[in-house]
């Protein structure tokens, strides 16, 4: 849910960085049964955006339905779904007011049975998105404990009596006014990392604790494959609550985030659900270091199963972008550091990011296609497992909102209003938010060029972008050269060539400004990746005795390779076999 707020922290400002690694094995790792997520690619759903079914404007489970071959043409292998829980949508579902009760505006649980039985059936696994570092105000849990300072539910939540006077600052990452809001029938105050609707829960209390295992079980039992765990990295807090340094929120993590008892309560998770249920899990969050990283996932450690951080996503925040040679540095630093032990999430966009190809591509219409493509081949051919978000196959772009009112992301109005507060230019910030919110990857997706894109036959919940009649799924689907097949033919080639999975990574021509190209080889399978991200011709040569083969994919009819000489057109993008 957070990647948005991470630059605001300055959390992942990792130390070292190199290209280099040791050789590595050539043999071939096996996936196990509770190992498919490593060789899987995860598709995100924003369910509220996907598919209506039955015009109320709003994202269904059977509007999903409806698309079930739709995923499965993708060759995607699960299904990350964004929270579908009871909730009042303060946070678009990210407030959660009953773990186990489906809100009905998503459907029933037989409509959950029936989309999952779709999915197994064939063959995609199923990801819940578990938001358990605070609840709504509106669960009962919540509502029971505000009422007496006796209530068994107390516990429950942080809280700080009155009479001991105004509580130790502490950040809130939606609420200008700090973490700490008061509840007049205790006389107390409760605190909530993000906005004061969604209290944190307090997971030193080992009820608390049993209460989220039990949950999960009950969803395991219903068939879910795996978990990603919402800002989960915050939920160990120090309950004595210290006074923290000014300015301690640029270093958020280092006070908030990863207290050492998280790790014991990651431990009991895995003992309690993992384990038992064969389920796995993934994080927000993986700290400030690649060692926190590797505290969380290593395989020894059992604990979560795969990292999922922030540190190139933040590098594409703002309308200025990013430099390539940075996006090289991070992406094989991240490689390297996982090469022998843990594993990594590979992703550019999700949810809280404004889409992929205006951040790392062009989205003008002479390079949206060819870079959209090029960025696609990047994910699916890396180390680390593959994360998709919703729209990313066709290439959906931002779309315009240059006014606040037209803004009912909690963030973006958190962000708006602590910037008028503190004078900053609002002309400025506005531009910059138009930009990088992440209302912009949560428009209605693009089906087909009917009124609003095929998604609703009523007002959709958040206007279609005006780009729909010309992107669009059927379009595309028409089209062998488009974004979405090219996306099936990447998904298909890594199916086919666990090399891409499994195979070493090695990054060469460095220091070129354009082209991003490298090696992944296990054993005799050896294949060569050439990238340009550039809107204009790259050339290069390649390193001697680097014999180019067989082209696997190519965005472009031409081949790039002459001899040792590379001349890539603008984002080609092209993947060969090496001889």
């Amino acid at each position: 849910m957070k990647a948005s707020i991470i630059t605001i922290l300055c959390l992942f400002i990792l130390i070292g960085c190199t290209s280099e690694k040791p050789k590595e094995e050539t043999t071939t790792p096996m996936a196990t049964n509770s190992d498919w997520w490593k060789e899987g690619t995860l598709y995100q759903i924003y369910p509220q955006s996907f598919k209506d079914s039955d015009g109320d404007g709003f994202g269904d489970f059977r509007g999903i339905i409806e698309e079930l071959d739709y995923l499965e043409s993708l060759g995607i292998t699960a299904v990350w779904m964004n929270p579908f829980f009871e909730s009042p949508m303060v946070d678009n579902g990210y407030d959660v007011a009953d773990y186990r009760a489906i809100n009905p505006r998503y459907g029933t649980m037989a409509d959950f049975e029936e989309m999952l039985n779709g999915m197994r059936d064939r063959g995609i696994k199923f990801v819940l998105d578990v938001v358990v570092n605070h609840s709504s105000d509106q669960h009962m849990w919540f509502q029971e404990a505000r009422k007496s300072r006796d209530s068994q539910y107390r516990d429950y939540y942080h809280w700080w009596p009155a009479e001991k006077g105004e509580p130790p600052y502490r950040f809130s990452l939606f609420d200008p006014e700090g973490g700490w809001d008061y509840v007049e029938e205790t006389d107390s105050y409760y605190l909530h990392t993000f906005a004061e609707q969604q209290p944190d829960l307090n997971w030193e209390n080992p009820k608390l604790r049993q209460e989220v295992y039990d949950i999960m079980k009950f969803w395991a039992e219903k068939g879910v494959n795996g978990f990603r765990m919402d800002a989960f990295q915050f939920a160990s807090k120090d309950i004595t609550y210290p006074e923290f340094p000014e300015g301690y929120e640029k270093d958020f993590i280092k006070y908030h985030g990863l207290r050492p008892a998280l790790h014991d309560y990651l431990k009991e998770m895995y003992k309690e659900v993992m384990e038992p249920y064969d389920v796995f899990a993934v994080a927000e969050g993986s700290g400030s270091t690649l060692q926190d990283a590797h505290d969380l996932v290593d395989a020894d450690r059992k604990e979560l199963q795969v990292a999922y951080h922030f540190e190139y996503v933040d590098m594409a925040r703002t309308p200025a972008g990013y430099e390539l040679s940075q996006f090289k540095k991070v992406f094989s630093k991240w490689d390297s550091a996982f090469a022998e032990n843990g594993w990594v999430a590979i992703f550019l966009s999700n949810h809280d990011n404004a889409r992929l190809v205006n951040r790392f591509g062009n989205p003008s219409p002479e390079f949206r296609t060819v870079s959209t493509q090029m960025l696609n081949t990047f994910l699916l051919s890396m180390r680390g497992t593959p994360y998709t978000y919703y729209g990313d196959e066709l290439g959906m772009t931002n779309i315009d909102m240059p006014t606040i009112e037209e803004y009912v992301d909690i963030d973006a109005i958190g962000k708006y209003k602590s910037a008028m507060a503190k004078g900053e230019d609002m002309k400025e910030f506005m531009k910059v938010l138009n930009y990088s919110s992440r209302e912009n990857a949560r428009t209605p997706m693009q089906w087909d060029s009917t009124t609003n894109a095929g998604f609703t036959t009523g007002k959709p919940w958040k206007k279609v972008n005006p780009n729909y009649k010309e992107l669009n799924v059927a379009a595309q689907d028409a089209d062998p050269n488009s974004v979405l097949n090219h996306f099936r033919k990447m998904a298909h080639l890594r199916k086919g060539n666990l090399v891409l999975v499994y195979g070493a990574y090695d990054i060469i021509l460095d220091d070129h400004e354009q082209i991003h190209a490298y090696t992944r080889i296990q054993g005799d399978e050896k294949l060569l990746v050439l990238l340009n991200f550039s809107d204009s011709d790259a050339t290069a040569n390649l390193p001697e005795g680097l014999m180019p083969g067989e082209i696997l994919i190519n965005n472009y009819a031409s081949s790039p390779v002459d001899g040792d000489a590379v001349t890539l057109k603008p984002y080609q993008a092209v993947i060969l076999k090496i001889n």
